[in-house]
């Protein structure tokens, strides 16, 4: 049983911290993990926790404060994404944050309800919704953005202007090329625009 935990402490297991033995996988899968090539040596385990770490106390910030207002990281990411692009649909917001309508309609229905974000109808089209922080809102965003942006400064303090460089054009290298986002298009055009400066 030793070798076959996860974590580092054998008192919390479930059923998703245990490692089955290759003896009670069936016979189909075992010939299917000997065909495959051993990746073992050339994973990037580091790079992967690291970035678990990373994301853990870059949201863990804002979480803290959030508590407070009895809002989640949903929350934070529909207000973030409202503040920074006045007039979003509320179909762009579901294709940005890739969620149901349903969970989206939970989170928006209390950021509403609480005068964080209004909704208005569109000028065009009076089916369309389109999104906008309020003055409260903006002022919880810029608080959460602040704690934000001291971790990132701190970070790319030692690193200087050409490692914060390095560091943008990593991320944009992790996300999907073909996401037909239209705010992730937005987002990297502008990134490129300021690389250009």
């Amino acid at each position: 049983m030793a070798g076959s935990f996860v974590t580092l402490n054998p008192r919390y297991v479930n059923m998703a911290d245990i490692n089955f033995s290759r003896a009670s996988a069936d016979p189909d899968s075992r010939a299917a993990e000997a065909r495959a090539p051993a990746r073992s040596t050339d994973l990037r385990w580091d790079i992967i926790e690291l970035l678990f770490f990373a994301y853990r106390d870059f949201v863990g910030d804002a979480d803290h404060e959030l508590e407070a207002f009895g809002f989640g990281r949903a929350h934070h990411r529909v207000l973030h994404f409202v503040h920074r692009y006045p007039g979003l649909k509320v179909a762009d917001l579901l294709d940005v944050l890739r969620i149901t309508k349903q969970s989206l309609g939970r989170v928006l229905k209390q950021l509403l309800d609480q005068g964080y974000i209004v909704q208005r109808t569109g000028n065009d089209d009076r089916r369309q919704r389109l999104l906008f922080a309020t003055a409260k809102g903006e002022a919880l965003v810029g608080k959460l953005a602040g704690l934000q942006t001291d971790r990132i400064d701190r970070a790319l303090r030692d690193i200087g202007p050409s490692g914060a460089d390095t560091v943008r054009r990593f991320l944009r290298a992790m996300i999907d090329h073909d996401d037909p986002d239209k705010v992730l298009e937005t987002i990297l055009a502008t990134g490129n625009a300021t690389a250009k400066e």
